[in-house]
């Protein structure tokens, strides 16, 4: 298969950046999109040219960090997955792909397809804490959760942080973020003394990060 990518090239935060157009050629089917990358950057480094930079870490669909816009979608134009488990079978041959980083305020470009993302941990770290006294440590088992509520806290603590609602937002709001992150504390015993406080400092984190207000965009 080939592929014609148009990849968004920047130096650096304080650089111009601009699109860059690579082809593609001998892409199997069965490479993921990160392979795809890998193929192209072996390209430019054989000519000695400069590789393009993205994230990259457990290639699993775990971690997240493989965070790219394709073709005006985050992580490409299937559902439920990350970038890395997307495969260049989803593209027919000679298709043109748009490949660009996270597009948010809050998230300042690194370099090429690198953003930085600390922003999250930051509002994370604004609420994410328990501070009950409860002495010495007891045993996981002994503050009883009902099957219901662990699994609906489970649904929520599912979100792994990889900023995709940011970037699909039209505001560049990270309510969806925040969201799940209130609703897995706050459904456990052990996060609902303080959630009125958590709520209340993530938002105010969120707001000075810079990230832009849920306007109830679908």
């Amino acid at each position: 298969m080939k592929f014609t990518l148009n990849i968004w090239r920047q130096k650096g935060p304080g650089e111009k950046g601009r699109f860059v157009t690579y082809e593609a050629g001998d892409v199997s089917s069965g490479m993921s999109f990160l392979e795809m990358l890998d193929s192209v950057n072996q390209g430019l480094i054989a000519k000695g040219e400069e590789p393009v930079a993205f994230e990259q870490d457990c290639r699993e669909g775990i971690c997240g960090s493989c965070s790219l816009v394709i073709n005006g979608i985050p992580h490409g134009p299937d559902r439920g997955i990350t970038t890395c488990q997307l495969y260049m079978r989803r593209f027919p041959d000679g298709a043109v792909i748009r490949i660009e980083p996270w597009r948010a305020r809050a998230f300042p470009i690194i370099k090429d397809l690198v953003v930085d993302r600390r922003a999250l941990d930051r509002v994370m770290q604004a609420g994410g804490y328990i501070s009950v006294n409860t002495g010495g440590a007891v045993d996981g088992n002994v503050l009883l959760v009902s099957k219901d509520q662990a699994e609906t806290a489970m649904d929520a603590a599912s979100c792994i942080g990889c900023g995709a609602c940011v970037a699909a937002c039209k505001n560049a709001s990270a309510m969806l973020f925040v969201a799940a992150k209130v609703s897995h504390l706050a459904l456990l015993p052990q996060g609902k003394p303080e959630r009125t406080r958590r709520v209340r400092a993530m938002l105010e984190a969120m707001d000075r990060e810079g990230f832009g207000s849920c306007g109830n965009h679908r």
